[in-house]
């Protein structure tokens, strides 16, 4: 399996990968992902390079968003002066599940934020998911606290405010072929 950086032309997929792990969720009891995320925002973040996509043969298997930029509201300000990656949508095709690839993503950020000269790969999760929590705490995260103060990105109230954080690291564990451009150090962007 190959990881690319995605391009536009990738958004009706991005959206319906959203919409398949919202479907998922709801079968599991979660009120995850049901609001519907803006595409004109999901497009800015193709744009701006930080949307990567893993592709298996011609089929793409998962998603990762890994950014410098914290959503407001949830990072103290001495953790946001620490050299940081942050994780957002990981998304897994059902047709790949099961295989650990969210986990090989995981480890393919952490080495990217490490070569980017971060210190830390950070992520916020569901504050009701408890099952998406406990697979970051056996991916080597530690929960730092729960925000439910504020506002959703895509409307209504908090309700990803649930952090963690590890440390990054070198990895080529993560068996993924890597075809995006090499990461631009922490602070030139």
């Amino acid at each position: 399996m190959i990881i690319e950086s995605a391009t536009p032309h990738d958004l009706a997929n991005l959206l319906a990968f959203r919409e398949e792990a919202a479907a998922w969720l709801s079968e599991l009891g979660s009120d995850q992902w049901r609001r519907s995320y803006p595409a004109d925002r999901l497009l800015a973040t193709i744009e701006a390079g930080t949307v990567f996509m893993v592709r298996d043969g011609g089929t793409t298997a998962a998603t990762i968003t890994l950014t410098s930029e914290a959503e407001d509201g949830l990072w103290l300000s001495e953790e946001l002066a620490e050299p940081s990656l942050f994780v957002n949508k990981l998304t897994v095709a059902r047709t790949h599940a099961g295989r650990d690839l969210g986990g090989r993503m995981l480890d393919w950020a952490g080495d990217r934020a490490y070569r980017s000269g971060a210190s830390w790969l950070r992520l916020d999760a569901w504050t009701t998911n408890e099952q998406l929590q406990r697979y970051y705490l056996r991916h080597g995260f530690v929960h730092v606290r729960t925000v439910t103060e504020g506002g959703a990105v895509n409307g209504g109230p908090r309700v990803s405010g649930w952090l963690a954080q590890r440390s990054t690291r070198m990895s080529s564990g993560h068996r993924l072929t890597d075809k995006t451009p090499s990461p631009a150090p922490i602070g030139s962007r």
